[in-house]
Parts: structure tokens; C-alpha cells; sequence
């Protein structure tokens, strides 16, 4: 046997224990036990799972190794993945244990036993179709095609067209001869993106969806169609981001700020960060796609990791539709029952001129019938009496209910005022939709949100009351596109809210005509930039001024931003553990701890964005004190969260 030891990543979380194990390959499982194969060994006097990285020829570890045993001579975790598991781990203070589950579906033996499908042909280069109207679109084409590694924030025209534009994209990079990955936020783009594959790459057989939808075992079948080279593409979800393509040489990911590409398990981060440190270790294209580019994408394009992909001025003029606001100063003014009323008359009249012509998009920020409810009185938020959380009316009948305990508030009285009258702080889509049928009789009224969502409206006039993210596509078009309630999303508290607001109205106002058959009124004062940006559809400019204000102000994507959870004595502990580390800054800042709750405190530990790295390994090596030494209260580190606070 030449190399009868096996470095093995053990499934096992501890951050001290996070690096490979030495264990001898027994003779027998000589052949078998390659790399990237899962196996059981013994850890800490139990048997655990884990995959083997590399086969060596003699270990470091002075005693006897301890076998390991096969579960599996399936290769699962390619070289690439490994390499790029181990360093989202060292980059957001994680552990390559909590990557790799991620990254590998659980297994199935009858499908591991099942042939491998053909590998599909190469299709041919793809015509540009549509990319021929961004100026450097058919450039990048033809390196896509010829083994290039061109680099992009693609800012998409409005219009449907962005699933046609990424199939062109993949379809050129095949025909090259290398892999793709394409990661969507949710199930609905991941529908629209497939049919655009199946009509520019000619039919089924050069792609695959890796989606839970479609059930454990069908799912893990394409996992391995992918890994053993019979397809080059993949697309799907989050998770997608760590298929195992062959020579992949090109990485897409489309509206990037989405949170549903936000990982909710350790060690966090997002879908975009993850695809961008693949492209980077792979030397392999990168396509960062939205209609409003989300500041974070905009710094590759600072730093100069990244290249502008923007529509022409004609084709962007051609493609978009008539913008206008509604809510400012003048707009009271000139309509001072627009003070009361949710639809001013510019929107109505918007509304009602759609109407005539096709269906129209209702933008309403929240779900459900009247989910915050407030005094009358003197407008003070209206609060359980036994937990303190807000109080909602789920329907036009229901009574006033507390939206964590849901108890009723019956006998609800004010804190401040004593007052007993109650009235909508926010109204929800529910709501909306009751007043839009009572305000246009006689027009079919669908509503798309929560479990109900549509995927598509066809072009006979209708109104449509979506949330953000539900907005069905309509065919040929919305007439009219009114995003109501702007005052709801531009007051959320947080870093990124201006930034979010933008990426929603843009997302609805990209599915209207194009001007002059298409209107789009939002309900927000036009004077604020943010407002500006969507009424000039200049969303990258937007993106721009936000991360010069950042830089300013020492926040993300500038800075590299730590924050750290748990209870007051162990979060201080964890504090000065991250102090005494050598490799620590010294122009580490740390902020707080402030209180999130009662039991827990947060923290924030603050670095330039070249010292990240310093950053994250002294996270970790706090962390791994902790676990050394059994510490029993948890502590939550995130890297760059979505919100500091």
C-alpha cells in the first residue's frame, strides 16, 4: 500500500477540533477508500461520520492510527469544494464541519448504485439575444466561450429578460467546455430560470435543479450526476452554491441582497460571498446580478475585483417605464386628503388608466389584515398586556390580538393615555385588497403572498395586491405598478434599509411595460435620494453614494464587523479572549455589549477590511478556548451580519 493513511475531516463542530485526523486504511479498503469518500471512524470513544481529504504515505501522530471503516467509495466532496469549505470556515471564524454539511446532501445507497447517466454534449455557442443591448455584453459572451475569467456586477434592464440573459451566459460558458453554477433566491426564479435553460441549451439532459423540492433521493441522484461529470450545470437555491461542478467557469447569482440567500446556520454569510470566494479560488467568471445593485456588490467593483455590466442608455430608455412619486410636500398639498388616504390621486388615476389597458401590481409592504395596531388617541404603538408584543388584527372581524402570546385585547387600554380606541398603524395586503376592490368594482382582484403566492397573471385587466418577493410576472407586462406604503420601508430601522427599499420597488417596477404604456407610482417623497434612484432608474448610482457614506461612517462592506452573542459574564470572557489575541489589530474596535434581551447582550468588534482575516482567526481561537475547556454557555459569532443591532 503506498499511502496507507487518511486525513479525515470529522464531523465533529468544536472549533478546537477543527482540523483534519490521521487514521490507517485498512488493506482491504486499499481501492475503495479515495478522496472525498465518506467513512466512519472513532472519535473521542464514539464513532462518527466524516470524509477523507487526502490519502499520505505516513502520518505525524507518534502512537498507532485507528482504522476507519467505509461507509461509502462515492466521491462527494470534490477537491475544489474542500478547498473552499475550509476557507469559508477560516473566513467567517466557522468550522469546516458546519461548511461541509451544507455543501454534501445526506446519502442514498440506491441511488449511489444506480449507473451514472452519459455526459451531455457541449451545445453550441449561444446567439447574445438580448445581451447585445449592454455594451459589453457580447464581449463577455465570448469569454465566457473562449475560457475566459471576465468579472461582473451585472445592473439587468427592466423587463423580464434576466432568466433568458443567465441561460445565454451558461450556455456560452458550456459550450466552452467548463461547468457553471447559478444560485437564485427562491422557488419561483428558480422556475423561470429553468425554462429559459430548456429553450436556449435545446432540452433537458445539460442541467440539473439541486433543490429539496424535489425530494431527498431525486435530489442527492442530480448531486451525483453532477460530481461524476455527466452535467456541467447546476442551478438551485442557496445551497447550490457548493455543487460539486467539474472545472466550473462560472458562478452566477441573481439579486444578491435577497435574505433568502442569507445561510441561517453557522458560520453564516451569504450566497454572494460564497460564490465570489469560489470564483476566486476556482480563477473562474462571476456574474453578481439584480436590477438594484446591493452595496456589497458594488465594492467588488471599488476594490477592482469586479466590472460594471450596465444596460446602454437607448436600450436602458427603451426598456423602461414612466417613474413617478407621490407623497412628497407638493403631493399634500396639492391633495391634502392624501394625508389620510394610502392611494393619493396621481396613484389612483395611475391605477385606473392601467386598468383600462391590463393588469396592474399592488406593492404592500406586510402581509396579513392589520398587523400593527396603535392608540387613537395619542398614536402610541398598542402592546400586549402579558408579553409586551404587538397587537394585529388578523381580519375584518376578528377582535385585537397579541401576535406572540394571541391572546385577545379585549380590554386593551393605553399606557401612556389610558385610552381604549385602537386604530391601523400598518395595514396589511389583506386590507389593501378589501379597499382596492371597494375603490375598482368590477375587476378581478388576486392577491399573492404569505403560502399563496401566483407564479403568473395574464394580460387581461386585473388588480394584483402582492408583498415584496411575491410579485407575479405578468404577461406582456403591468400596465401600471403602484408600490404603496414607501414610509413603511424607508422607516425600518437598520443599516440597510434604504437599500432594501430600493431593491424591492426596483424588483416590482422592472415587471411593468416599458414607457409609455407602463407607470409607476411610489407612494414616497421623490426628493429622497433613495427615491431619486428608482424615479431616474439609476439604482447603481444609489449603490454607490450608500458605500461612500459607509466608508465614512466605518461600516460594511468597508469594515470587516464582528458581532457576538450571549449572556453578560461569558460574552465578557469571550471579549477579552479576542483582546489577548496577538494577531489582533490594533485598530480593532470594540462597541457595546448592548442588551438584545433580558438573558442575552451583543457586542461588536470592528476591523478594517484588510485586517479581516486577523479578524476571524481571533474569533475563532476565542471560540476554540471556549469548547477546549467545555464552556457551558453558548456564544453566537457572525460575521458581517445583515444588521449590526
Amino acid at each position: 500500500m503506498q499511502r496507507p493513511v487518511a486525513q479525515v475531516a470529522v464531523d465533529v463542530p468544536l472549533p478546537h477540533l477543527d482540523r483534519p485526523f490521521d487514521y490507517a486504511v485498512p488493506d482491504e479498503l486499499d481501492d475503495a477508500c479515495q478522496r472525498g469518500c465518506r467513512v466512519r471512524v472513532r472519535f473521542a470513544g464514539r464513532r462518527v461520520g466524516g470524509y477523507v481529504l487526502a490519502r499520505e504515505p505516513a502520518s505525524t501522530h507518534p502512537g498507532p492510527l485507528a482504522p476507519l471503516a467505509l461507509v461509502s467509495a462515492e466521491s462527494v466532496v470534490s477537491a475544489e469544494v474542500a478547498v473552499l469549505a475550509r476557507a469559508l470556515a477560516d473566513r467567517n471564524a466557522g468550522t469546516m464541519a458546519d461548511v461541509l454539511r451544507l455543501a454534501v446532501p445526506p446519502r442514498h445507497a440506491r441511488v449511489e448504485a444506480a449507473p451514472a447517466p452519459e455526459p451531455a454534449t457541449r451545445p453550441e455557442p449561444p446567439d447574445p439575444g438580448t445581451w447585445s443591448d449592454y455594451p459589453a455584453g457580447v464581449p463577455f459572451l465570448h469569454a465566457l466561450a473562449t475560457g475566459g475569467a471576465p468579472r461582473a456586477v451585472w445592473s439587468a434592464s427592466p423587463g423580464d429578460r434576466w432568466p433568458a440573459e443567465i441561460a445565454t451566459a451558461v450556455a456560452a460558458t458550456l459550450a466552452g467546455g467548463r461547468g457553471v453554477v447559478v444560485v437564485v433566491p427562491d422557488a419561483r426564479d428558480l422556475a423561470r430560470l429553468e425554462e429559459a435553460l430548456l429553450a436556449i441549451l435545446d432540452g433537458p439532459g445539460r442541467h440539473v435543479v439541486l433543490s429539496e423540492r424535489a425530494g431527498p433521493a431525486e435530489r442527492y441522484r442530480r448531486f451525483l450526476a453532477v460530481r461524476r461529470g455527466a452535467v456541467a450545470a447546476a442551478i438551485g437555491p442557496r445551497a447550490a452554491a457548493f455543487a460539486p461542478v467539474r472545472r466550473v467557469g462560472l458562478v452566477v447569482v441573481w439579486d444578491d441582497g435577497d435574505d433568502a440567500l442569507d445561510e441561517r446556520r453557522a458560520p453564516y454569510g451569504t450566497t454572494r460571498d460564497t460564490l465570489v470566494l469560489r470564483a476566486h479560488l476556482a480563477g473562474a467568471a462571476a456574474l453578481i446580478g439584480s436590477y438594484a445593485p446591493s452595496v456589497a456588490a458594488h465594492a467588488l467593483l471599488d476594490n477592482g475585483w469586479a466590472r460594471p455590466l450596465l444596460p446602454g442608455r437607448a436600450a436602458l430608455r427603451a426598456a423602461a417605464p414612466r417613474i413617478s412619486a407621490a407623497g412628497g410636500d407638493t403631493d399634500l398639498a396639492r391633495d391634502p386628503a392624501a394625508r389620510a388616504a394610502r392611494l393619493p390621486t396621481r396613484a389612483w388615476q395611475a391605477a385606473a388608466r392601467g386598468l383600462a389597458e391590463g393588469p396592474v401590481l399592488v406593492q404592500v409592504p406586510r402581509r396579513g389584515y392589520q398587523p400593527a395596531l396603535s392608540c387613537q388617541e395619542c398614536r402610541a404603538a398598542a402592546r400586549c398586556g402579558h408579553c409586551a408584543g404587538p397587537i394585529g388584527r388578523p381580519a375584518m372581524a376578528a377582535p385585537p390580538t397579541c401576535r406572540w402570546c394571541a391572546r385577545l385585547a379585549a380590554d386593551w387600554r393605553c399606557r401612556e393615555c389610558g385610552s381604549p380606541r385602537l386604530r391601523a398603524a400598518v395595514v396589511g395586503g389583506e386590507r389593501t385588497a378589501e379597499e382596492l376592490g371597494r375603490s375598482f368594482p368590477g375587476f378581478p382582484l388576486r392577491t399573492s403572498f404569505g403560502q399563496a403566492m401566483l407564479d403568473a397573471v395574464g394580460p387581461e385587466p386585473a388588480l394584483v395586491v402582492a408583498t415584496p418577493g411575491a410579485e407575479p410576472v405578468a404577461i406582456g407586462g403591468y400596465a401600471a405598478v403602484l408600490l404603496l406604503d414607501g414610509w413603511a420601508l424607508l422607516g425600518r430601522p437598520g443599516l440597510r434599509a434604504g437599500e432594501e427599499a430600493l431593491r424591492r420597488w426596483a424588483n416590482a417596477a422592472a415587471l411593468a411595460r416599458p414607457a409609455p404604456c407602463g407607470h409607476v407610482v411610489v407612494m414616497a417623497d421623490g426628493g429622497l435620494p433613495v427615491v431619486s434612484a428608482l424615479l431616474h432608474w439609476e439604482p447603481a448610482a444609489y449603490a454607490r453614494q450608500e458605500a461612500a457614506e459607509r466608508r465614512a461612517l466605518g461600516f460594511p462592506p468597508a469594515t470587516r464587523l464582528a458581532a457576538v452573542d450571549g449572556a453578560p459574564t461569558p460574552l465578557t470572557e469571550m471579549l477579552a479572549a479576542v483582546r489577548a489575541d496577538p494577531q489582533l489589530p490594533a485598530a480593532a474596535e470594540v462597541l457595546g455589549p448592548v442588551g438584545l434581551s433580558a438573558e442575552q447582550e451583543r457586542a461588536l468588534v470592528r476591523v478594517p477590511r484588510a485586517d479581516g482575516a486577523a479578524l476571524a482567526h481571533a474569533l475563532k481561537s476565542a471560540l476554540a478556548q471556549r469548547s477546549a475547556r467545555k464552556a457551558a454557555d453558548s456564544i453566537r459569532v457572525e460575521l458581517d451580519p445583515r444588521e449590526p443591532l
